[in-house]
């Protein structure tokens, strides 16, 4: 599991005087008022080392969270934070009503049949609205698999591990008839 979570990403910078234009990454975009700061990778290291920013004032317009952090005074020191992931130590996370995960630790799990053929890791995870889509990446190229119940039927995060029930899914993997 994760240690941190991602919850935005600065798009740009938003006027002259360090504020941030933010693109949440969590279904809840108000918990940025609920927060004392946001951590930011220091890409200048090779370890993860967060850099903790205090959180001045947040505002929120049209889906987009627009915070103004502390020490970040100019459009320059905004600048700098483009295309950077705002993250939360774990223990800030949101709780998550049962069988539903982050997106950050179904991302590298192992997906496996329930007759235990291994399919490869998730690389992804894309958002259609209905349910979510797991994006699986194995030697053999790229398979999409529905999140839902019908198919997804065991998520161990702690073993990084996924089974999942292609019955009804006749054709999806190339070696089938």
């Amino acid at each position: 599991m994760m240690t941190y979570l991602s919850i935005g990403l600065v798009l740009k910078p938003q006027g002259l005087k360090g504020e941030l234009k933010v693109k949440p990454l969590t279904e809840d975009p108000k918990r940025f008022d609920r927060l004392d700061y946001v951590l930011i990778k220091d890409e200048s290291k090779k370890d993860n080392v967060y850099i903790e920013h205090k959180i001045e004032r947040s505002r929120h317009s049209k889906g987009f969270v627009y915070l103004k952090l502390e020490q970040i005074d100019s459009i320059e020191d905004a600048e700098i934070l483009r295309n950077q992931y705002l993250w939360i130590p774990r223990e800030l996370a949101i709780k998550l009503s049962e069988d539903t995960f982050f997106i950050g630790d179904i991302i590298g799990c192992t997906v496996v049949t329930i007759e235990g053929k291994s399919l490869g890791q998730v690389s992804n995870v894309i958002k259609t609205g209905s349910n979510d889509v797991y994006e699986i990446k194995s030697n053999g190229g790229q398979l999409l698999l529905p999140a839902i119940k019908k198919v997804v039927k065991e998520v161990d995060i702690n073993a990084a591990r996924i089974v999942v029930d292609l019955t009804d899914m006749k054709g999806l993997l190339d070696d089938e008839d």
